[in-house]
């Protein structure tokens, strides 16, 4: 809602239930009523997502897909971190001519897919990897780098001078961008630094977890629905067996490499829908193509989970099913609080059989697990090819 509102988009409704939810967590309800709630919560944040989706395509024009490069060019750069489009729409304006490159990190790749903003030469590209790996690839970085919302991580003293705030987003000692009565930010001082530390002397080798240097990005709804007629015929004709959503909050949590194997062990006639940082895990490896489309489709950041839900929709509508009955199974990967609001919308929308870990979250108390269960058929994960084998009906 935030990021939305930064573009000039709001919706009442939305706005209002924050009272309401707020309210209703300081009450006692029965499992039942607190079902109720998640439900109607979930809706709401349905809307939510909705709203912020038409907020950035309306700004900045509906996702294409782009690939990404993993390198770095020599000379000045920046580096731009978070959720907000905006800020950095703001920031590719002011840097534009200067000789200047600009370089997205962990969930700001999908900016390189909308047109508003691919529009610069110097969105060059997308530095490093998922947050929780910030503090090892920022280390003696020689460039700024902006920090638009959450993920920020206590800094290492090798980069901790070159660390810029902005919006909710803030750490003591570090430099923050305010925003004026008109919402424009001066960015100046992030410009002069980039500048005067003039970035690498040569071009600089980076690549992914997987050792790729080429992402791909830009497959949101609009991109993947306008291939709807052929994803349509690829699972008619069996050469597209299943489709996997693997997604979500990503960490340093051991066991994250579960992402990767399952990822990894994924038949050849299938496809993986990806989206939010979690997508790190994989995004750097070459699955190949079913009927033109690459196998790995990159849906945007955690809260484009809309566009998961948008083509899953229009799948079933195509079909003259529910959700649940498509040859779709949604594996997530979890992290902080924060991302609940994305599988309860899930729930809310009635889909089933979701496959969560590595580990269940800690906030999550056994009776809650067991209403998950129970209610929605929730599996926590085990291992790659066990839950392959269960999904697809192996062995």
């Amino acid at each position: 809602m935030h990021h939305a509102m930064n573009l000039g988009y709001t919706d009442d409704e939305v706005s209002a239930w924050f009272y309401k939810g707020l309210c209703a967590v300081n009450r006692p309800h029965s499992v039942e009523e607190w079902l109720a709630l998640i439900v109607e919560f979930g809706q709401v944040n349905f809307r939510c997502m909705e709203l912020l989706d038409e907020a950035n395509t309306g700004t900045f024009g509906t996702p294409q897909p782009a690939k990404v490069p993993t390198d770095i060019k020599k000379g000045p750069f920046i580096v731009v971190s978070g959720h907000d489009l905006g800020d950095l729409a703001q920031l590719l304006e002011q840097t534009d001519g200067k000789g200047i490159n600009i370089y997205t990190h962990s969930e700001m790749l999908p900016a390189h897919g909308y047109p508003g903003l691919n529009k610069y030469p110097h969105l060059a590209g997308n530095f490093g990897t998922a947050w929780q790996s910030q503090q090892t690839e920022f280390e003696n970085i020689p460039a700024p780098v902006l920090f638009t919302t959450n993920c920020l991580m206590p800094q290492r003293p090798s980069y901790q001078d070159r660390v810029y705030t902005t919006s909710v987003v803030g750490y003591a000692g570090l430099r923050h961008i305010e925003a004026d009565a008109c919402g424009r930010k001066d960015f100046s001082p992030i410009i002069e630094q980039a500048l005067a530390l003039g970035g690498y002397k040569t071009d600089r080798s980076m690549s992914g977890i997987n050792g790729g240097h080429m992402l791909m990005t830009g497959f949101a709804h609009g991109a993947v629905l306008a291939h709807a007629e052929e994803i349509i015929s690829l699972i008619k004709s069996g050469k597209v067996r299943h489709i996997f959503l693997v997604g979500g909050c990503d960490g340093a949590h051991p066991g994250r490499n579960y992402y990767t194997e399952f990822v990894k062990s994924t038949p050849m006639d299938t496809l993986v829908l990806t989206l939010a940082c979690g997508k790190y895990r994989f995004n750097d490896l070459d699955l190949g193509e079913i009927g033109g489309l690459p196998r790995i489709l990159d849906m945007g950041q955690c809260n484009d989970a809309y566009s998961a839900i948008k083509v899953a929709l229009a799948l079933a509508e195509a079909f003259g099913c529910t959700i649940n009955e498509l040859p779709l199974t949604l594996v997530l990967s979890w992290y902080e609080q924060k991302a609940v609001c994305i599988p309860l919308t899930l729930l809310a929308l009635g889909v089933k059989n979701i496959y969560l870990g590595p580990t269940l979250p800690a906030f999550l108390s056994e009776t809650v697990v067991k209403t998950l269960v129970e209610t929605y058929d929730l599996h926590p994960t085990t291992n790659p090819q066990q839950d392959l084998d269960a999904i697809l009906g192996r062995g």
